[in-house]
């Protein structure tokens, strides 16, 4: 399994919120930090989109659409310096209808929503994406990609029947065609876990161990895999990634640990097994290490799921 594949296939959607929004100028709103990642569309109209920790304010134009990660505050305006008002008051209980906001001047037509995620699904997410995707109209090559936003605009103009069911699928879409557009564009992060997953030598490593975790890795075997010397690959897979090969592989291997519990009727043993683990005292020592816990303990937690959240 690839690692993007990987990664969001095992991350657990509760909900996707949704709205139209037709704003007239001045209008201006913002939503603060969450546990949530945010998309957008720009359907027409200008506007300008910031988000926290990122210095500048973006300037989007019709076509454009963004992501932002869970754990950032972002604003979006007409003008760089428009008043803002939450989101929440303005969208309260519309989720799925067409939102009417702002004054009598230029108009400009978005899309946007949320994915919530449970707390342990969204730690990986909120440690491997960057705080911002932004693809812009003239980037929107993908035929993927044009055609989800574009189903997108025309669902939310005339919502039917089902029509939550719809958009679910198609910002499901939208969040994948988005990351691959964004791999394949010169705005790639030069670090991070998507610029590395580009990389030609550190990718085939990340794929490597994505694809086989329960194999016995070390440094060196990785390093044979992304044909580089032992150290010369130690070195770029943490200025590209953030963190070293191996402590990469204990965090991955005890998120797929923590999703494995949930299900009962697995056996700790098989669970540690089927993550690359073949001693129940090493299994148990690396995951309290990462969670906090053991793995007895997390699988007896009244809430796993939110436990595993506050241990990350």
């Amino acid at each position: 399994m690839d690692p993007i594949t990987d990664v969001f296939t095992a991350m657990h959607v509760q909900s996707v919120l949704y709205g139209r929004i037709e704003a007239c100028a001045p209008w201006g709103f913002e939503a603060e930090s969450s546990p949530k990642a945010c998309f957008g569309t720009v359907l027409r109209g200008n506007c300008w989109l910031s988000v926290s920790g990122i210095t500048k304010q973006i300037a989007l134009a019709g076509g454009d659409c963004f992501l932002i990660a869970p754990g950032q505050a972002y604003a979006l305006r007409d003008h760089p310096l428009s008043s803002t008002r939450d989101i929440t008051e303005i969208v309260a209980g519309q989720s799925g209808k067409i939102i009417h906001w702002g004054g009598s001047g230029p108009a400009s037509t978005l899309i946007g929503g949320t994915f919530e995620f449970d707390e342990a699904s969204s730690t990986p997410l909120m440690e491997l994406l960057p705080a911002l995707i932004h693809i812009r109209a003239d980037r929107v090559r993908t035929t993927g990609l044009q055609t989800t936003l574009q189903l997108l605009a025309d669902e939310t103009a005339a919502p039917g029947a089902g029509s939550q069911l719809v958009v679910n699928r198609l910002a499901d879409l939208l969040f994948i065609h988005a990351i691959r557009a964004y791999i394949a564009s010169d705005e790639c992060s030069r670090t991070g876990w998507l610029h590395a997953l580009s990389d030609s030598q550190i990718g085939k490593a990340l794929r490597a161990i994505h694809e086989n975790l329960e194999d016995s890795w070390t440094v060196a075997s990785l390093a044979t895999v992304a044909g580089l010397s032992r150290s010369a690959f130690a070195l770029r897979f943490k200025q590209l990634v953030g963190v070293a090969p191996l402590e990469y592989l204990t965090r991955w291997r005890m998120y797929k640990a923590s999703n494995l519990l949930r299900d009962r009727k697995v056996r700790l043993a098989e669970v540690a097994e089927r993550v690359g683990y073949y001693s129940d005292a090493a299994f148990n020592k690396a995951f309290k290490r990462v969670l906090g816990m053991t793995p007895g303990q997390y699988r007896r937690t009244e809430s796993p799921v939110k436990a595993a959240g506050a241990a990350l």
